[in-house]
């Protein structure tokens, strides 16, 4: 294993790698997520050009945790910027604002969302820490009153609408995608690298959390599409109100009107979920505002 400095950080990589394009376009790095399986080294640093804190991605290197091919995570980071070419802008979403390729890999920059949380910070609060520690973002957003909760949900959902109706699967989304401030309430989706054009197949093993899997992208010749994304929203209303893999309605924090518009999105059986997404939405916004009018 490699010891090597960027910028006043210690990074573990699994042998030596030329970070000489850093300086080239950042300063002063002030955070560094080392932790991912995906390949990819991130950073939280200034844009020299303009400034601004910005969100590096970075693949080529070999972290401690990843025991892929670096030219595959290449590729990988390479074909999200059509993704995010394809899906923005979006209000709910944090873009690519450029990218570039460097001797010996690919970086892509984003904006940096100011005073934001990953819900699923598991290098900071791994389970069971994520849901009991009261400094965890998870546990803390399970705290907030339902309807902020429900609001948040809202936001999730009309990215999701749209990357369907964009013709997306969203491969990978989970509440590590989500980030939330706290101060203002506002929450910001990421990395959605691995999103696909439908119709497709699942990678196998599949990428993303078992948590918001659909049972179909442990088939490897199912073909992913609209329903996949159906599933993927009922999964992000049970990890946001209720046990997440646990569905009962015991662990569930609204009401049965909308458990059971959740529960059908999950359904095992594509076939017995709701028939596209903008069903799903228009049962599950109906309910919401006939528990608002209630309330």
């Amino acid at each position: 294993m490699i010891l090597c400095n960027i910028g006043g950080f210690s990074v573990r990589l699994r042998e030596e790698h030329d970070f000489s394009w850093f300086n080239e376009h950042f300063t002063h790095p002030f955070c560094i997520f080392d932790q991912q399986d995906s390949g990819n080294l991130s950073f939280g640093c200034i844009d020299i050009q303009s400034s601004q804190r910005v969100f590096v991605k970075y693949a080529g290197a070999c972290p401690e945790h990843f025991d892929g091919d670096s030219q595959e995570a290449i590729s990988r980071l390479r074909r999200a910027v059509k993704v995010y070419t394809d899906l923005q802008p979006h209000e709910h979403l944090l873009p690519i604002i450029n990218s570039f390729s460097t001797p010996h890999g690919f970086t892509a920059v984003y904006p940096w969302f100011e005073n934001s949380e990953c819900l699923h910070p598991h290098w900071s609060y791994p389970p069971p820490a994520k849901y009991t520690d009261a400094r965890s973002p998870y546990y803390r957003f399970r705290q907030l009153p339902l309807k902020q909760r429900l609001a948040a949900l809202d936001v999730i959902f009309t990215l999701l609408e749209d990357v369907d109706r964009r013709g997306y699967v969203s491969i990978d989304f989970y509440d590590g995608s989500i980030l939330y401030n706290f101060q203002t309430n506002v929450l910001k989706i990421c990395d959605i690298d691995f999103f696909q054009q439908m119709p497709c197949q699942p990678h196998q093993p599949p990428w993303g959390s078992p948590r918001y899997l659909a049972p179909e992208e442990n088939q490897p010749d199912a073909v992913l599409d609209h329903r996949t994304n159906i599933f993927r929203m009922g999964a992000c209303a049970f990890g946001l109100l209720g046990g997440e893999l646990d569905r009962s309605f015991s662990c569930w924090d609204a009401n049965e009107d909308l458990y059971k518009i959740a529960l059908k999105a999950v359904a095992s059986n594509p076939l017995e979920r709701h028939q596209h997404v903008t069903e799903f939405l228009s049962e599950w916004r109906t309910a919401v505002s006939a528990l608002d009018n209630n309330s």
